[in-house]
């Protein structure tokens, strides 16, 4: 064998063998072949989900929509751009003089020359697949731009319709875009042809530019100015959408004065000017002078700085600045209302409420239903103990928080118990054919706790049971449900293991899902999901189904792409079946005068990081309405999406877009509208706005002297905002309390209350209407912060706390600091829950609650009955509300709080004397006793607490003299065991709804 190393060796120079040619050939082919099948499995597989869930057409219009795109506008460009390579290599001189410059061009035109025809081509090609490429992903702007329908409302300054802004302007500055792009691009090649083959020169004597290249380019830089010219009228509408920051709003969309009066007519001017200067652009082949050309050139450029800046300037300077507010005034009433209109909150009330520091039995007695359901048990905090409690097995588990919702007139905490995977033993088998799905929604009362300060359950246990009657319990789609699943086709799942340890199977009926019959299918997911098991497992058995795309706020976002999805879905019990409900909003960024504002910015609160979620876009729009309510079935999967808002132009716009996809609102079943309350993320845009734009006036919006914030959370410390709350709350202007979202405000800079806002959460005629009750300056209402800052700093309240967590290894943990207008005054109410530093399960052990301002009483008690006995003082006395008897509630038996609103229903204390034989006086006054127990039973279930209180103290007589009439006739002398002066009011047990 030679040797090979040796200094004699020369290696192989030259092409390489056939063998490897061959080799270098397949592995190439075979790369672009699984480049090609990555790309078909996504496509099919994406076909294969929307005709699973009933949505092909979805799939089938945004197809359609970006392949005209893409194929119409990459043509033209291709066609645009091939044309004027073209004839650039058509106006080439000939090359009599050949100069240095020439001579070394001529090897490039010379290597080019056999393949000139494969340049233009390819050149073109390339060309128009980058623009037909960019110009698909604007399908969104035709769509509404073909399917727009008009607002019916016209903007103030140039009498348009506002559908011109939000469907036509938009279209139109996608199509200057476009031409733009297609003149800059041809022009840059023309130069670059034109100068390769002699057409422009550098160097050498006589024209630089031949007769041909120079019309040539001096056409293309006449279109580049005439587009110009559009691009200038174009601007004076943009100006009505143009944003910025102005008064401290960032996001000011609209004109001012300056814009009005001088960026306005400058942009026409600069309009004609750049006409005239296309113009002389045109003429220059026939002039064959670029002299005229460029000085028109010079002097647009000229203008637009003169005309476009340095004059709008000067009028900024020495017109608005002397006399700022009576020229901005009009303006800024045109964004006040504007925005108003764009947001929904036009119609929001705001009226004085000067809230006392005092109230009485009456002043109580309207806000009856608020204080019975004030919600001891906050969603937020209390997930662990439904983990504790209610997950039963080490595969579920509950959400980090948990919903709100109303079931009959009760306020209700609610989680779905789904499927955790890092409970069980890993595998692939395990992972997606066995455990596959989660079990039953937990729920509990949002207004008690029992004994142990535990929640209340209204619906628990494996299977559950309680409240909701019989439903499908199984939850293939959830929240937490992030993975795929292989179910159907005789595969045994594992449903639940019982109380004896042996697994109850199940095998999925539900209908959805994508079969994996087909081979074909089977590769393409394989590769969709990166698992070549799935190619040739056994475990895949004839009927099986994967699905994917599990979380309901996905599944709703790909059927629906146009709408924008609250980020808490929650989920609803109704028709026997376990349904998620989801908010999705139609938006814009084109509403005319409107502020803009950042969905994702002011959405987030001290929540988000638990919840993990913001609302979807993260640009900035001026127009919002929660137009859809859409249901994903928790067993199926299947999608509805209803039409909620009926006048909304938006939604009409993509409903012609998509026809089909969306139902009537008549369609909503009966059962479910029970359920649907007022998105949380929408009333956060709201609120947003509403801190600057509950001022009307311009007058007042200019001073700034009424600017109001969302305050900081005093619960933690995040320094994000306060979360809105949904509460069962009367406002003071309503007749009766409703199942409302809730926030506070404070103003800017400052911690006093400054507003509450409330708006009704229920379907029904004042479903959406917005009430504020904005507090005077000078009252000295608590805000949240001050409040918090209260309990933390009474010495009660420390010791209370300190004692609490004394040998217990705990940590006090604050629930949700409620705000609530009651009886003339404020009423604030927080929980205090104890949390183990080992199990981290919080049970609630204590109330905070103050009424009034800064010299307000804290009460801190086991239960709510007490401490608001405590705080409403001679309110409080005068409808007896008082403590439990002893042994009864601590810190609170399953049991409506006893407050003038819900007292406890009277039954027999534990120091009611015995029947004392058959002594008339005994039985006398045991039979008052019984009397007045009545009395209040009656005057409880008519709400009439007045009553209710005069039976409290009749009671209170009647026990009294029951008990001396016993120990007369017993012979010992008389005391009362009620050991209380004169006029205290008796105890009374807590007693059930």
């Amino acid at each position: 064998m030679p040797d090979r190393s040796g200094p004699g060796f020369r290696p192989r120079v030259g092409p390489p063998s056939r063998r490897t040619r061959v080799l270098l050939l397949t592995v190439g082919v075979l790369a672009v072949l699984f480049l090609l099948f990555v790309m078909f499995a996504g496509f099919w597989t994406d076909w294969l989900w929307f005709k699973s869930v009933h949505y092909s057409s979805v799939f089938t219009t945004q197809l359609w929509t970006k392949i005209g795109l893409f194929a119409v506008t990459g043509l033209l460009m291709a066609l645009f751009v091939g044309a004027n390579i073209w004839l650039a290599h058509r106006l080439r001189p000939p090359l009599s003089a050949m100069s240095v410059e020439q001579q070394s061009l001529d090897r490039y035109r010379a290597g080019i020359a056999p393949f000139k025809r494969w340049v233009l081509i390819g050149v073109s090609v390339v060309i128009g697949l980058v623009s037909g490429a960019a110009a698909a992903g604007q399908w969104r702007t035709w769509l509404l731009w073909v399917n727009g329908t008009p607002f019916g409302v016209k903007d103030s300054q140039f009498n348009l319709d506002v559908s011109f802004y939000a469907f036509d302007l938009p279209f139109y500055e996608f199509l200057l875009g476009f031409a733009f792009s297609a003149v800059i691009v041809a022009l840059l090649i023309s130069i670059l042809v034109h100068y390769l083959y002699g057409g422009l020169r550098l160097q050498g004597p006589g024209r630089r530019a031949s007769a041909g290249a120079q019309g040539h380019l001096a056409v293309l830089l006449g279109v580049f100015v005439l587009l110009k010219a559009v691009a200038y009228w174009l601007d004076r509408y943009a100006l009505a959408v143009k944003s910025g920051t102005y008064k401290g709003v960032e996001g000011w969309t609209g004109l001012r004065y300056v814009d009005a009066n001088a960026f306005l007519p400058a942009k026409t001017i600069l309009f004609f000017v750049a006409v005239i200067c296309a113009v002389l652009f045109f003429l220059t082949p026939v002039r064959r002078t670029w002299a005229p050309a460029l000085i028109g050139f010079g002097l647009m450029a000229l203008s637009a700085v003169l005309i476009g800046g340095v004059y709008p300037a000067i009028v900024q300077q020495f017109q608005v600045k002397p006399n700022e507010q009576a020229k901005e005034t009009p303006y800024i009433q045109k964004n006040i209302d504007a925005t108003r209109q764009a947001y929904g909150i036009a119609d929001s009330e705001t009226q004085q409420y000067d809230p006392k520091n005092a109230t009485s039995a009456e002043a109580l007695k309207p806000d009856a239903q608020t204080i019975a359901d004030i919600r001891l048990l906050d969603p937020n905090v209390v997930a662990p103990t439904f983990q504790q409690n209610e997950a039963l097995r080490k595969y579920y588990a509950f959400p980090k928080s948990l919903d709100v919702d109303r079931y009959g007139a009760q306020d209700t905490v609610l989680g779905v118990r789904e499927l955790d995977l890092n409970g069980i033993q890993r595998n692939w088998i395990n992972d997606h054919f066995k455990y596959t799905h989660g079990y039953g929604a937990v729920a509990a009362k949002g207004n008690q706790v029992d004994v142990n300060g535990n929640p209340v359950y209204t619906e628990s246990a494996l299977p559950t049971k309680g409240a909701f009657g019989p439903y499908q319990q199984r939850v293939y789609y959830g929240e937490k449900t992030s993975t795929y699943s292989i179910v159907g086709g005789g595969n045994k799942e594992i449903d639940y293991t019982s109380e004896s340890g042996a697994p109850e199977t199940f095998t999925y009926d539900g209908g959805s899902g994508v079969s994996l019959d087909n081979p074909l299918t089977r590769a393409a997911y394989a590769v969709k999901f990166a698992e070549p098991q799935m190619l040739y497992s056994g475990a895949i058995t004839g009927g099986a189904k994967v699905i994917y795309d599990r979380t309901p706020k996905e599944r709703v976002e790909k059927v629906a792409p146009w709408l924008s999805i609250d980020a808490d879905p929650y989920p609803v019990v109704q028709d026997g079946k376990l349904v998620w409900v989801l908010d999705g909003y139609t938006t814009s960024d084109g509403y005319p005068f409107a502020s803009k504002t950042a969905l994702g910015d002011v959405t987030k609160d001290s929540l988000t990081d638990q919840r993990g979620r913001t609302l979807t876009p993260v640009n900035k729009v001026n127009y919002i309405r929660n137009s859809v309510k859409a249901t994903v079935d928790a067993y199926t999967g299947e999608v509805t999406l209803y039409q909620w808002d009926e006048v909304d132009p938006v939604l009409k716009t993509w409903m012609k877009a998509f026809p089909g996809s969306v139902q009537p609102k008549a369609d909503i079943p009966a059962a479910l509208m029970p359920h649907l309350r007022y998105p949380q993320d929408l009333f956060k845009v709201q609120r947003d706005l509403l801190a600057e734009y509950h001022m009307t006036d311009a007058n007042g919006f200019f001073n700034g002297t009424d600017i109001w914030q969302v305050p900081a959370d005093p619960t933690t410390n995040t320094g994000e905002v306060q979360p809105p709350y949904y509460l069962t709350v009367r406002m003071p202007d309503a007749k009766a309390a409703s199942f409302s979202l809730t926030t506070s405000f404070v103003p800017s800079g400052r911690d006093n209350l400054a507003a509450f806002m409330a708006v009704s959460a229920d379907p029904g005629p004042d479903y959406g209407k917005i009430r504020i009750t904005k507090v005077p300056s000078g009252s000295g209402a608590l805000g949240p912060k001050q409040t918090q800052a209260k309990f933390n700093s009474d010495p009660t309240v420390a010791n209370q706390l300190t004692l609490l967590k004394t040998g217990t290894d705990s940590d006090i943990e604050y629930g949700n600091l409620l705000t609530l207008p009651v009886g003339g005054g404020l009423l604030n109410v927080e929980p205090v829950y104890l949390i183990g530093r080992s199990a981290k399960v919080p049970v609630l052990k204590r109330v905070l609650a103050t009424y009034g301002n800064e010299h307000a009483v804290v009460a801190v008690e086991e239960n709510l009955e007490k401490a608001l006995a405590k705080v409403l003082g001679a309110a409080a006395a005068g409808a007896q509300v008082t403590p439990p008897a002893p042994g009864t509630s601590s810190p609170g038996t399953p049991t409506t709080p006893t407050t003038p609103t819900t007292p406890a229903t009277p039954t027999p204390s534990p120091t009611t004397p015995p029947t004392g034989g058959g002594d008339p006086a005994v039985q006398q006054a045991l039979q008052d006793l019984q009397k007045a127990f009545k009395d209040a039973q009656d005057a409880q279930r008519a709400g009439d607490w007045a009553k209710y209180g005069e039976a409290q103290k009749a009671a209170q007589v009647a026990l009294d003299a029951a008990i001396a009439a016993e120990q007369k006739a017993a012979g010992s002398p008389s005391a009362s065991p009620s050991a209380a002066p004169s006029g205290s009011p008796a105890p009374a047990p807590s007693g059930t709804p």
